[in-house]
């Protein structure tokens, strides 16, 4: 099957610099302080409880929303194995994996490993969508492969597969967002607003997550949550499960795969900061040098101009 493009956005809809620079900013303080956020909910809520009231939150308010908007709910018939496929690895692939990384290994560790994302997005753009990859881009691959390996280190190793099993889990939720959004750049043009699109994703999402919950935890009663959870909470379905969501479909939509995934290096870098700043984790050497590998691949990845097909 040949990929679909999408054809020139009109004048009107044709991004302007400062547009994506706010967009790609909002995108990265967003979900970089999202890190911190779902954290402080993981001490005190199990990972299906999390997701559940996440996703079905978020449903229920983006899909409100677009009623008041009075946006058409209905999805054309041709749409909806691209939305579920797609939501199904940039949300709840990526969403479940972050949630059991996180309870087994440091966070500033995981958001590292997260967002190498756009190392595995160039590869898969190479093999599903045909964007060839310069000799700069394998160089910012080689960086990011260096700072996974400097995290997955002789420390990492030493504790056999418990040491391993964060990582993972982390590297697993990178490739996870990374097909996902490379699927939404060659479905190309999305008749559906793209409101009713992430609504309709997430309420897919929440149905597993909900009889997880049900069948695998009990989590604690709403009276007896601290007033932590409630604020990370509050946080984490504003501007992480609806804004950002949001801004990230409409981001891959208006922009080529190496532009909408420049938001990433922003990421990591908030979410290590913040997970100091409100977790109190160490700051290590060796956390240190992964970051900067990381964000030396995705800078390379995404800066470098594109090789002439």
């Amino acid at each position: 099957m040949r990929p679909q493009t999408a054809p020139p956005l009109p004048a009107r809809e044709t991004p302007t610099l400062l547009g994506s620079v706010a967009l790609i900013a909002a995108i990265g303080l967003f979900w970089g302080g999202n890190w911190p956020a779902v954290r402080f909910i993981l001490m005190e809520l199990p990972p299906f409880t999390l997701r559940a009231i996440g996703f079905t939150s978020g449903a229920l308010m983006l899909l409100a929303w677009a009623c008041l908007r009075r946006l058409p709910l209905r999805v054309p018939p041709g749409e909806w194995p691209w939305l579920i496929v797609t939501g199904a690895f940039t949300i709840l692939g990526f969403n479940l994996a972050t949630a059991f990384g996180q309870l087994r290994m440091p966070t500033s560790q995981a958001a590292i490993i997260a967002f190498s994302m756009p190392c595995w997005a160039l590869l898969l753009a190479w093999w599903l969508l045909g964007q060839r990859i310069t000799r700069g881009q394998w160089l910012g691959l080689a960086c990011g492969q260096a700072g996974l390996l400097t995290l997955l280190g002789p420390a990492a190793l030493a504790d056999g597969s418990q040491g391993l099993a964060g990582p993972l889990i982390m590297l697993g939720a990178a490739l996870s967002w990374a097909l996902g959004t490379v699927l939404i750049k060659r479905r190309g043009v999305w008749q559906s607003h793209v409101v009713v699109i992430t609504g309709w994703q997430l309420a897919f999402c929440a149905l597993p997550m909900i009889v997880m919950m049900v069948w695998k935890e009990t989590p604690p009663a709403p009276a007896t949550w601290q007033a932590s959870t409630w604020w990370a909470l509050g946080y984490h379905l504003l501007f992480s499960v609806t804004t950002a969501q949001i801004l990230w479909f409409l981001n891959v939509n208006r922009l080529s795969v190496g532009q909408a995934t420049l938001s990433t290096l922003i990421i990591p870098s908030v979410g290590v900061s913040s997970a100091i700043l409100l977790l109190g984790e160490p700051f290590s050497p060796r956390v240190l040098l992964a970051l900067l590998l990381t964000l030396a691949a995705v800078a390379i990845v995404m800066l470098h101009r594109p090789a002439a097909p």
